[in-house]
């Protein structure tokens, strides 16, 4: 009698992205490309529920594809929009706080879109939890259309004024693709799964 093979759980990607679609139709249709290949290599989003901006455009995507989708909203938001239409299941947190700690805690990886406070917010917060030693996930940017220049900029010139270490910017993998970028993420998921690193 053979071995029987254990199968490997799906893995969790949480997306962080803006509520809104900003000024580029590059950055919705990035979004949807998203989407499609997040639910093409059979990984899960984990995205901040909302029925709008890019967020909502990934998680359709996801769904059209016929993926799987957990999202996440504070009952304030809820409360003050009516709830939306959400893909996949939906997870209603009392604040902001427990909203993020959920989309961070079940993901294996992190994957950014653009954004505006929020998105930046949660992008500081994990790099600097990782600069602290306190996860190993991955994170991954994807500078649609040059989006995050400016951004990146910013953390060359807080490395080179010496308040943090070169290794800081190399915490963050970033991708001009959406195809690389999973390629990528799907790579380093399974090489995780096999070795457990």
């Amino acid at each position: 009698m053979g071995l029987m093979m254990s199968p490997v759980a799906r893995k969790s990607v949480s997306v962080l992205c803006g509520s809104r679609l900003g000024s580029d139709p590059a950055y919705a249709e990035a979004a949807r490309s998203l989407g499609a290949a997040l639910a093409q290599a059979d990984l899960r989003l984990l995205y901040g529920a909302g029925d709008g901006g890019l967020a909502a455009a990934v998680a359709r995507a996801v769904a059209d594809a016929g993926g799987q989708a957990l999202g996440a909203i504070p009952a304030h938001l809820v409360a003050r929009d009516g709830g939306g239409d959400h893909e996949g299941e939906l997870v209603v947190t009392e604040t902001m706080h427990e909203r993020k700690k959920l989309l961070f805690m079940n993901a294996d990886a992190i994957v950014v879109l653009p954004g505006g406070a929020g998105t930046l917010d949660q992008l500081l917060e994990v790099l600097t939890w990782r600069q602290l030693g306190l996860h190993r996930k991955p994170v991954y940017l994807l500078n649609v259309a040059g989006y995050w220049d400016p951004l990146l900029a910013l953390l060359d010139h807080v490395v080179a004024r010496a308040f943090a270490d070169p290794s800081f910017v190399q915490l963050i993998e970033v991708h001009d693709a959406v195809d690389a970028l999973v390629d990528r993420v799907s790579a380093r998921l399974y090489r995780r799964t096999l070795d457990g690193s």
